[in-house]
């Protein structure tokens, strides 16, 4: 099983370092290709929306499809479009195959989690989602980092670097991953859509959704906000920009044990509860280094155990449509990402560059009661009333 997950875990590598890296390489695209880098940064944004808008489409186009044939396919598709991105000759093209790039990935990762809980017995699947996850995590410490490297002299190189990820995922994984539980029976697409008028469906999307755009609203301007510790210093801002990739990598190694142990309920609850008083003190904590390294530390720390409870919780409410309902959090997950710039530029305009993380504390509020009202215990009352335990068949999504 191990074996498995780690493969389930670098084809999501590929996919972190793919979807991040970008932002490294943004100026020599914009050389090579003769456009300019806000033009060039519409490829990112391009692969979130596409991201977003695919990932509960393709779940449901995909529907009867074994598991193992879907992650192969995925693979294939995403390794494919990184290596027409090393070929393409200009902007437009580059442009559709970010597109196809993410429709790969649109496939693989919900996919990916969902094996990943059918692979593991119930006690151990927040571990085996953040195994998963940690792909993503480490692309973030390491990828990035990595591809940025590699692409300093010719970006092309980086988009070759991904797909040699991505080849050696798909070869792993149709080497070693043996066929899954099936998926649910085969309905039509209305009653495969039914999950989407579950209250607690919605409440996990939703909760998704507003904590990532409280996040990335302030990570994206995290340079901005902490000037006046960098004092504008790019080694210094790396240093920064490291902790966090070491954090995040931490967040979800514990954010899995934390859920198996405690469930998922408590670990949304504190890790909203330490993420909102982060931001609230980083207008004073990004002042000094000490300060700044400990938001640094402790918001990936939070915020990765938030991205490991999620999937977990909507997993656990349908186990037969764990594939669609984990590409709706993904959806949720890539539209935050893609809302958090606009967010925080307009949080800078009304706040200014020392209060605008107040903002993202807010949204933090609302991510909070989102996560605290929808995930309350069914059973708390009747568990009160007779003073025994209540089954819990659903303890990461009651917590």
């Amino acid at each position: 099983m191990r074996l498995r997950l780690l493969l389930l875990a670098l084809g999501a590598f590929a996919m972190g370092t793919d979807t991040m890296v970008m932002a490294g390489i943004l100026g020599r695209i914009s050389g090579d290709l003769g456009v300019s880098v806000p033009a060039a940064g519409q490829l990112v944004t391009v692969f979130a929306l596409s991201y977003a808008l695919l990932a509960p489409v393709l779940a449901a186009v995909t529907a009867r499809w074994p598991r193992r044939r879907l992650l192969l396919v995925a693979l294939t598709v995403f390794t494919v479009a990184n290596a027409l991105s090393a070929l393409a000759p200009d902007y437009p093209t580059l442009l559709a195959t970010r597109v196809l790039a993410a429709a790969g990935a649109a496939l693989y990762t919900p996919g990916a989690s969902a094996a990943a809980t059918a692979l593991a017995p119930p006690e151990r699947r927040g571990r085996a989602i953040a195994t998963v996850l940690g792909g993503m995590t480490v692309a973030t410490a390491l990828g990035v980092p990595l591809g940025t490297y590699v692409g300093r002299a010719d970006w092309r190189l980086t988009m070759w670097l991904v797909t040699v990820l991505g080849a050696v995922a798909l070869l792993g994984l149709a080497a070693f991953l043996r066929e899954l539980p099936a998926p649910a029976p085969s309905v039509g697409l209305r009653e495969r859509m039914a999950p989407l008028r579950d209250r607690r469906v919605l409440g996990a999307v939703a909760t998704t959704f507003t904590f990532f755009v409280a996040f990335q609203s302030v990570y994206i301007y995290l340079g901005t906000a902490v000037r006046p510790a960098t004092g504008g210093d790019a080694d210094r801002l790396s240093a920064v920009l490291l902790a966090t990739g070491v954090a995040s990598v931490a967040g979800s190694w514990l954010g899995g044990r934390a859920v198996d142990r405690w469930g998922v309920r408590k670990v949304l609850l504190v890790g909203s509860t330490i993420a909102i008083a982060c931001f609230a003190a980083l207008p004073w904590l990004g002042r000094t280094m000490p300060g700044t390294f400990g938001y640094a530390l402790l918001v990936p720390l939070a915020g990765w155990s938030i991205s490991v409870a999620q999937p977990h919780r909507l997993a656990s409410l349908n186990p037969g449509n764990a594939p669609l309902l984990l590409s709706l959090n993904s959806s949720a997950l890539y539209l935050g990402m893609a809302a958090g710039g606009t967010v925080g530029s307009l949080a800078i305009a009304l706040l200014g560059e020392r209060w605008f993380p107040l903002a993202a504390s807010a949204l933090g509020v609302a991510a909070l009661v989102l996560a605290a009202g929808t995930t309350r215990p069914a059973a708390a009352t009747g568990k009160a009333r007779t003073g025994t335990p209540a089954p819990d068949p659903v303890k990461s999504a009651a917590g």
